[in-house]
């Protein structure tokens, strides 16, 4: 199994690019071929948006609101854990990433946190106002594009999620 720069037990694979690329798209794709591969995906997704997976008026809301650190809701179907973080100076990904049960993953993909030094597939669209150069950095080991670049790294076709996904489970198992 591919070992990668990070200092969880779970090896990670960064979707890196600009928005509006189709990151989210993309994954949504990649992610069900992966699971056909039997290939157990776990995601961390950036935003830049004060989310909130809980809406007002359920009572897990309420009660965090109220002052709980952290909720925990569960049903038989899932479980989901938020925790209240406005004190914490900056996103940490590996804290984030060790939050997830490694024995019930084989790989973490993460959408967005695009400085991170983990490896990476870049993704590149034509036409975006944004150079390809913008978007590399050393920890990016494959180029998912819509059209053909001049650089050394593998290029993938951003249109063609089964060869991202092929890609993606062959690094894995390196």
């Amino acid at each position: 199994m591919n070992q990668s720069i990070n200092n969880t037990a779970l090896p990670m694979l960064g979707i890196s690019a600009y928005s509006g690329t189709g990151k989210t798209t993309l994954l949504k794709q990649v992610i069900p071929l992966l699971r056909q591969q039997h290939i157990r995906v776990g995601l961390i997704k950036h935003t830049h948006h004060n989310m909130d997976v809980d809406k007002p008026g359920k009572d897990s809301y309420e009660l965090r609101k109220a002052g709980a650190t952290q909720t925990l809701v569960a049903s038989q179907q899932r479980w989901a854990l938020m925790t209240e973080t406005p004190d914490l100076p900056e996103l940490d990904l590996h804290y984030l990433a060790r939050r997830f049960d490694a024995n019930s993953l084989d790989l973490i993909l993460v959408e967005g946190f695009k400085q991170e030094a983990i490896p990476k597939i870049a993704l590149y669209r034509d036409g975006l106002n944004h150079t390809v150069n913008e978007i590399l950095d050393p920890y990016v080991i494959a180029i998912a594009s819509d059209i053909a670049l001049a650089t050394p790294l593998p290029q993938l076709d951003i249109n063609q999620p089964e060869q991202v996904a092929t890609f993606i489970a062959e690094w894995l198992h390196q």
